[in-house]
Protein backbone atom coordinates (compact mmCIF):
# COMPACT_ATOMS: atom_id res chain seq x y z
CA UNK A 1 0.00 0.00 0.00
CA UNK A 2 1.15 3.30 -1.09
CA UNK A 3 -0.09 6.76 1.24
CA UNK A 4 0.58 9.74 -0.71
CA UNK A 5 0.02 13.43 1.64
CA UNK A 6 -0.40 16.18 -1.13
CA UNK A 7 -0.80 20.04 -0.25
CA UNK A 8 -1.71 22.73 -2.57
CA UNK A 9 -3.57 26.17 -2.52
CA UNK A 10 -7.05 24.39 -4.33
CA UNK A 11 -8.70 21.10 -3.97
CA UNK A 12 -8.53 20.91 -7.77
CA UNK A 13 -4.95 21.70 -8.18
CA UNK A 14 -4.48 18.98 -5.11
CA UNK A 15 -6.75 16.52 -6.82
CA UNK A 16 -5.12 17.40 -10.23
CA UNK A 17 -1.85 16.62 -8.53
CA UNK A 18 -3.08 13.42 -7.08
CA UNK A 19 -3.75 12.41 -11.03
CA UNK A 20 -1.01 12.64 -12.04
CA UNK A 21 1.36 11.07 -9.19
CA UNK A 22 -1.28 8.30 -8.45
CA UNK A 23 -3.41 7.69 -11.43
CA UNK A 24 -7.49 7.48 -11.65
CA UNK A 25 -7.25 4.17 -9.03
CA UNK A 26 -6.21 6.01 -6.15
CA UNK A 27 -8.55 6.11 -2.98
CA UNK A 28 -8.75 9.56 -1.14
CA UNK A 29 -8.99 8.56 2.56
CA UNK A 30 -9.05 12.08 3.88
CA UNK A 31 -9.33 16.15 3.10
CA UNK A 32 -8.79 18.51 5.33
CA UNK A 33 -8.24 22.43 5.78
CA UNK A 34 -4.62 23.83 6.06
CA UNK A 35 -2.84 27.06 6.55
CA UNK A 36 -2.17 28.30 2.70
CA UNK A 37 -4.73 25.76 1.44
CA UNK A 38 -6.14 22.37 1.50
CA UNK A 39 -4.43 18.78 2.58
CA UNK A 40 -5.49 15.14 1.04
CA UNK A 41 -4.13 12.17 1.81
CA UNK A 42 -4.07 8.45 -0.78
CA UNK A 43 -3.84 5.49 -1.10
CA UNK A 44 -2.87 2.92 -3.90
CA UNK A 45 -2.41 -0.98 -4.06
CA UNK A 46 1.15 -1.59 -5.34
CA UNK A 47 1.88 -4.05 -8.02
CA UNK A 48 5.61 -5.58 -8.53
CA UNK A 49 6.12 -3.88 -11.75
CA UNK A 50 5.14 -0.44 -12.12
CA UNK A 51 2.47 0.18 -14.35
CA UNK A 52 3.42 2.28 -17.45
CA UNK A 53 0.56 4.47 -18.86
CA UNK A 54 0.79 5.99 -22.35
CA UNK A 55 0.57 9.35 -22.75
CA UNK A 56 -3.07 10.04 -24.60
CA UNK A 57 -3.46 11.74 -27.66
CA UNK A 58 -4.76 15.19 -27.30
CA UNK A 59 -8.65 15.52 -27.63
CA UNK A 60 -9.48 17.66 -30.80
CA UNK A 61 -10.61 21.01 -29.36
CA UNK A 62 -14.62 21.47 -29.57
CA UNK A 63 -16.17 24.98 -29.32
CA UNK A 64 -18.15 25.33 -26.29
CA UNK A 65 -21.91 27.01 -27.13
CA UNK A 66 -22.39 30.44 -25.77
CA UNK A 67 -25.04 29.67 -23.74
CA UNK A 68 -23.03 27.10 -22.10
CA UNK A 69 -19.77 29.19 -22.07
CA UNK A 70 -21.73 31.98 -19.71
CA UNK A 71 -22.52 29.26 -17.13
CA UNK A 72 -18.76 28.89 -16.31
CA UNK A 73 -18.80 25.51 -16.17
CA UNK A 74 -15.73 23.60 -16.11
CA UNK A 75 -14.13 23.28 -19.42
CA UNK A 76 -13.53 19.45 -19.30
CA UNK A 77 -17.64 19.24 -18.37
CA UNK A 78 -18.28 22.24 -21.04
CA UNK A 79 -16.61 19.96 -23.50
CA UNK A 80 -18.51 17.30 -23.13
CA UNK A 81 -21.91 18.60 -22.63
CA UNK A 82 -21.42 20.38 -26.01
CA UNK A 83 -21.67 16.92 -27.60
CA UNK A 84 -25.11 16.67 -29.37
CA UNK A 85 -28.38 17.56 -27.69
CA UNK A 86 -28.17 19.31 -24.36
CA UNK A 87 -30.87 17.31 -22.60
CA UNK A 88 -29.30 14.22 -23.76
CA UNK A 89 -26.03 14.74 -22.68
CA UNK A 90 -26.81 15.88 -19.29
CA UNK A 91 -29.05 12.49 -19.07
CA UNK A 92 -25.82 10.36 -20.14
CA UNK A 93 -23.04 12.86 -18.39
CA UNK A 94 -24.84 13.70 -14.94
CA UNK A 95 -27.34 11.56 -12.67
CA UNK A 96 -31.09 12.32 -11.82
CA UNK A 97 -33.30 11.03 -9.32
CA UNK A 98 -36.33 11.64 -7.21
CA UNK A 99 -36.25 12.52 -3.64
CA UNK A 100 -36.25 9.35 -1.72
CA UNK A 101 -39.48 11.13 0.53
CA UNK A 102 -40.81 8.02 1.77
CA UNK A 103 -40.94 6.64 5.24
CA UNK A 104 -38.31 4.00 5.17
CA UNK A 105 -35.31 6.56 6.44
CA UNK A 106 -35.54 9.85 7.57
CA UNK A 107 -34.33 12.57 4.87
CA UNK A 108 -31.13 14.45 6.40
CA UNK A 109 -31.19 18.05 4.86
CA UNK A 110 -27.19 18.28 5.20
CA UNK A 111 -24.84 21.40 3.69
CA UNK A 112 -22.72 24.46 4.17
CA UNK A 113 -24.31 27.46 6.80
CA UNK A 114 -26.93 29.54 5.07
CA UNK A 115 -27.83 27.24 2.00
CA UNK A 116 -31.59 27.29 2.32
CA UNK A 117 -32.04 23.60 4.05
CA UNK A 118 -34.33 24.96 6.46
CA UNK A 119 -36.56 26.43 4.03
CA UNK A 120 -36.14 23.41 1.79
CA UNK A 121 -37.20 21.08 5.14
CA UNK A 122 -40.79 23.74 4.83
CA UNK A 123 -41.25 23.14 1.33
CA UNK A 124 -41.07 19.76 1.71
CA UNK A 125 -43.18 19.10 4.40
CA UNK A 126 -45.85 21.35 2.63
CA UNK A 127 -46.35 19.17 0.18
CA UNK A 128 -46.36 16.12 2.03
CA UNK A 129 -49.30 18.06 4.59
CA UNK A 130 -51.27 18.79 1.36
CA UNK A 131 -51.34 15.01 0.25
CA UNK A 132 -52.25 13.90 3.43
CA UNK A 133 -49.62 13.10 5.31
CA UNK A 134 -48.25 14.26 8.23
CA UNK A 135 -44.24 13.94 8.64
CA UNK A 136 -42.35 14.67 11.50
CA UNK A 137 -39.76 17.46 11.91
CA UNK A 138 -36.73 17.72 13.36
CA UNK A 139 -34.03 20.27 13.91
CA UNK A 140 -30.55 19.06 15.18
CA UNK A 141 -29.26 22.70 14.24
CA UNK A 142 -30.58 24.22 17.80
CA UNK A 143 -27.40 25.44 19.03
CA UNK A 144 -27.62 28.55 16.07
CA UNK A 145 -29.39 31.61 17.34
CA UNK A 146 -33.12 31.81 15.62
CA UNK A 147 -32.78 28.38 13.95
CA UNK A 148 -35.05 26.28 16.31
CA UNK A 149 -37.53 29.51 16.00
CA UNK A 150 -37.59 29.56 12.25
CA UNK A 151 -38.89 26.06 11.67
CA UNK A 152 -40.77 25.93 15.01
CA UNK A 153 -43.03 29.02 12.95
CA UNK A 154 -43.34 26.53 9.90
CA UNK A 155 -44.64 23.50 12.17
CA UNK A 156 -46.90 25.26 13.80
CA UNK A 157 -48.77 26.74 10.70
CA UNK A 158 -48.56 22.89 9.50
CA UNK A 159 -49.87 21.57 12.56
CA UNK A 160 -46.59 19.23 13.03
CA UNK A 161 -44.88 17.96 15.61
CA UNK A 162 -41.50 19.23 16.32
CA UNK A 163 -38.71 17.49 18.15
CA UNK A 164 -35.22 19.14 19.03
CA UNK A 165 -31.97 17.00 18.71
CA UNK A 166 -29.26 18.58 21.08
CA UNK A 167 -26.49 16.19 19.62
CA UNK A 168 -26.12 12.42 17.92
CA UNK A 169 -28.04 10.45 20.98
CA UNK A 170 -31.11 12.96 21.34
CA UNK A 171 -31.43 12.55 17.05
CA UNK A 172 -31.51 8.96 17.72
CA UNK A 173 -33.89 9.06 20.14
CA UNK A 174 -36.16 11.81 18.30
CA UNK A 175 -36.34 9.74 15.07
CA UNK A 176 -37.03 6.20 17.34
CA UNK A 177 -40.29 8.05 18.53
CA UNK A 178 -41.77 8.14 15.00
CA UNK A 179 -44.90 6.67 14.02
CA UNK A 180 -44.70 3.44 12.36
CA UNK A 181 -44.67 4.46 8.82
CA UNK A 182 -44.15 8.26 9.14
CA UNK A 183 -41.99 9.99 6.91
CA UNK A 184 -39.02 12.42 8.93
CA UNK A 185 -37.09 15.50 7.72
CA UNK A 186 -34.12 16.78 9.67
CA UNK A 187 -32.87 20.17 9.54
CA UNK A 188 -29.02 19.54 9.93
CA UNK A 189 -26.82 22.31 11.74
CA UNK A 190 -24.99 23.99 8.63
CA UNK A 191 -21.23 22.15 8.28
CA UNK A 192 -17.57 23.86 6.98
CA UNK A 193 -16.80 19.86 5.33
CA UNK A 194 -12.96 21.59 4.81
CA UNK A 195 -13.06 21.74 9.02
CA UNK A 196 -12.23 18.37 10.52
CA UNK A 197 -14.08 19.56 13.71
CA UNK A 198 -17.37 20.33 12.01
CA UNK A 199 -17.29 17.42 9.51
CA UNK A 200 -17.00 14.77 12.69
CA UNK A 201 -19.64 16.56 14.22
CA UNK A 202 -21.94 16.14 11.00
CA UNK A 203 -20.55 12.74 10.58
CA UNK A 204 -21.82 11.66 14.71
CA UNK A 205 -25.35 12.94 13.54
CA UNK A 206 -25.38 11.15 10.28
CA UNK A 207 -24.62 7.90 12.08
CA UNK A 208 -27.47 8.50 15.11
CA UNK A 209 -30.06 8.91 12.39
CA UNK A 210 -29.34 6.37 10.08
CA UNK A 211 -31.31 8.20 7.01
CA UNK A 212 -30.43 9.40 3.59
CA UNK A 213 -28.30 12.73 3.64
CA UNK A 214 -29.36 15.43 0.85
CA UNK A 215 -26.84 17.97 0.33
CA UNK A 216 -28.70 21.55 0.08
CA UNK A 217 -25.86 24.05 -2.00
CA UNK A 218 -27.44 27.59 -3.46
CA UNK A 219 -27.21 27.75 -7.06
CA UNK A 220 -25.02 30.59 -8.90
CA UNK A 221 -21.80 29.16 -6.55
CA UNK A 222 -18.79 29.48 -8.47
CA UNK A 223 -17.77 26.02 -10.31
CA UNK A 224 -14.81 25.11 -8.40
CA UNK A 225 -15.77 25.86 -5.03
CA UNK A 226 -19.44 24.16 -5.47
CA UNK A 227 -17.44 20.97 -6.81
CA UNK A 228 -15.02 21.10 -3.84
CA UNK A 229 -17.89 21.39 -1.33
CA UNK A 230 -19.69 18.40 -3.16
CA UNK A 231 -16.74 16.50 -3.20
CA UNK A 232 -16.65 16.79 0.57
CA UNK A 233 -20.07 16.00 1.49
CA UNK A 234 -19.76 13.37 -1.00
CA UNK A 235 -17.32 11.84 1.10
CA UNK A 236 -19.43 12.24 4.07
CA UNK A 237 -22.05 10.33 2.25
CA UNK A 238 -24.22 12.72 0.52
CA UNK A 239 -25.59 11.22 -2.64
CA UNK A 240 -28.49 13.63 -3.74
CA UNK A 241 -28.21 17.10 -4.82
CA UNK A 242 -30.99 19.51 -3.96
CA UNK A 243 -29.97 23.07 -5.24
CA UNK A 244 -31.69 26.32 -4.17
CA UNK A 245 -33.01 29.61 -5.26
CA UNK A 246 -32.14 28.35 -9.44
CA UNK A 247 -34.97 30.82 -10.54
CA UNK A 248 -32.46 33.51 -8.70
CA UNK A 249 -29.03 32.29 -9.84
CA UNK A 250 -27.62 33.34 -13.37
CA UNK A 251 -25.33 31.14 -13.57
CA UNK A 252 -25.83 27.18 -12.86
CA UNK A 253 -22.09 25.67 -13.46
CA UNK A 254 -21.65 25.25 -9.74
CA UNK A 255 -24.96 23.37 -9.79
CA UNK A 256 -23.72 21.15 -13.18
CA UNK A 257 -19.80 20.80 -11.28
CA UNK A 258 -21.70 19.61 -7.77
CA UNK A 259 -23.65 17.09 -9.61
CA UNK A 260 -20.86 15.63 -11.92
CA UNK A 261 -18.99 15.07 -8.09
CA UNK A 262 -21.35 12.05 -8.19
CA UNK A 263 -24.37 13.41 -6.78
CA UNK A 264 -27.77 12.83 -7.62
CA UNK A 265 -29.79 16.02 -8.49
CA UNK A 266 -33.02 15.80 -7.44
CA UNK A 267 -35.29 18.51 -6.73
CA UNK A 268 -34.33 22.82 -7.04
CA UNK A 269 -35.81 25.07 -4.81
CA UNK A 270 -37.35 28.27 -6.17
CA UNK A 271 -38.74 31.27 -4.77
CA UNK A 272 -39.13 31.62 -0.78
CA UNK A 273 -43.27 30.48 -0.55
CA UNK A 274 -43.65 27.15 0.86
CA UNK A 275 -46.29 26.13 -1.41
CA UNK A 276 -45.07 25.19 -4.72
CA UNK A 277 -41.47 26.23 -4.04
CA UNK A 278 -39.92 22.85 -5.01
CA UNK A 279 -39.70 21.36 -8.66
CA UNK A 280 -38.69 18.36 -9.79
CA UNK A 281 -35.16 18.19 -12.10
CA UNK A 282 -35.14 16.47 -14.91
CA UNK A 283 -32.17 16.74 -18.24
CA UNK A 284 -35.36 18.66 -20.14
CA UNK A 285 -36.32 20.98 -17.67
CA UNK A 286 -31.96 22.03 -16.35
CA UNK A 287 -31.28 22.11 -20.26
CA UNK A 288 -33.78 25.01 -20.34
CA UNK A 289 -33.17 26.43 -17.27
CA UNK A 290 -29.14 26.65 -18.61
CA UNK A 291 -30.47 27.82 -22.41
CA UNK A 292 -32.88 30.77 -21.02
CA UNK A 293 -31.80 34.33 -21.71
CA UNK A 294 -29.39 35.70 -18.97
CA UNK A 295 -31.35 38.52 -18.46
CA UNK A 296 -34.14 36.48 -17.08
CA UNK A 297 -36.67 37.62 -19.79
CA UNK A 298 -38.78 34.32 -21.28
CA UNK A 299 -36.79 32.11 -18.63
CA UNK A 300 -39.00 28.77 -16.88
Amino acid sequence: MRLRVIRAARMSDAMAQLRAEMGEDAVLLSTRRVNGGVEITAAQEQDDEPLVIPPEAAAPSRAIPAELARHNLPPDLAARLSEGRLAGALAQILSFLPLPAGAAAPLLFVGPPGAGKTLSVAKLATRLVMAGTAPLLVTADGRRAGATEQIAAYARVLGLPLAVASGPAALGKALGRRAQGQPALVDMPGCDPFSPASARGLAALLAAAQGTPVLVLPAGMDAEEAAETAHAFRLLGCRHLLPTRLDAARRLGGVLAAAAQGLALTEAGTGQDAVGGLEALTPERLAERLVAPANGENAP
